[in-house]
């Protein structure tokens, strides 16, 4: 670890010592648990899917699950890092008043942390917009196998020519498009309508009872660590604005730029796992 980031460390030890933390994290934290960030090294530009075109294409609706019927073992599969359970200690032992994340992947909570808040939704879970009936994706996953058994087919053998050839944090995938093609959709087992990952899709609102909770552990905190996150998106970026507002400590730990590096207390330019083992060693 190089001088700098350890007087940024030393700064920001100094920054949050004495006060109870609220944590903030994105997709920087999962990194070493193997799902890729959308804006780190390597990651490759792509245009989110917005609700409207979701709910009013067919085809939109089979592109999704096609790719996400690839993506989502990974995302299932993956397991915790070190900056999961460094994040899970700080919530049971109290130093931490919560968690709000904006991933989707489900990894605080399977590390033990207390008070997690998806912001933006989980990928385990799939939500009907007709009737609001919730199942797991497992089941969804099973249903759609049973019923493309030629997509399987052809996607087994086009991973194995390069058809597969991207991933995202949201457990989407770069596919060709003949492959995706292939795929008969299913709806919901319970009246037949249109399933949807219970996720916050671009142009979705955070649902008034999550917002709440996250608010909850901001206010209880007195000062804000953010981890892994470059903050493009407002959901997340309100909650440094609003510590700044309030003469609150912030602390970001991520690698590369962000859009708050000119609001925060201090900026800690380095990989989260390392810092955290060193910020908040016994």
């Amino acid at each position: 670890m190089t001088a700098v980031v350890d007087d940024t460390l030393l700064a920001a030890s100094a920054a949050l010592a004495g006060r109870r933390l609220c944590v903030l994290t994105g997709a920087g934290v999962s990194t070493d648990s193997g799902i890729p960030d959308y804006r780190g090294e390597g990651a490759k530009p792509r245009r989110p899917l917005r609700f409207d075109d979701f709910v009013g294409s067919a085809q939109m609706r089979q592109r999704y699950w096609a790719r996400a019927f690839v993506g989502w073992p990974r995302i299932r599969d993956a397991r915790p890092n070190t900056t999961h359970d460094v994040v899970a200690t700080l919530t049971t032992s109290g130093r931490a008043t919560g968690v709000i994340t904006q991933n989707v992947d489900g990894l605080h909570q399977r590390a033990g942390a207390r008070g997690v808040v998806d912001l933006h939704g989980s990928l385990a879970v799939v939500r009907c917009l007709a009737c609001g009936d919730r199942c797991r994706r497992d089941d969804v996953q099973d249903r759609l196998a049973e019923e493309n058994p030629a997509f399987v087919a052809r996607l087994a053998q086009g991973a194995r020519v390069g058809d597969v050839i991207g991933a995202a944090p949201d457990g989407d995938v770069d596919l060709d498009d003949a492959l995706v093609a292939g795929l008969r959709v299913v709806d919901c087992a319970r009246c037949g309508g249109v399933l949807k990952p219970d996720v916050v899709f671009f142009g979705e609102n955070v649902a008034p009872d999550v917002r709440a909770a996250a608010d909850a552990h901001f206010e209880d905190a007195g000062a804000l660590l953010v981890l892994g996150t470059s903050l493009e998106v407002l959901s997340g970026r309100r909650y440094v604005e609003e510590a700044v507002r309030r003469r609150r400590p912030v602390v970001l730990i991520t690698r590369g730029p962000t859009r708050v590096d000119d609001l925060v207390t201090v900026k800690v330019d380095a990989g989260v796992g390392e810092s955290l083992g060193v910020l908040f060693a016994r």
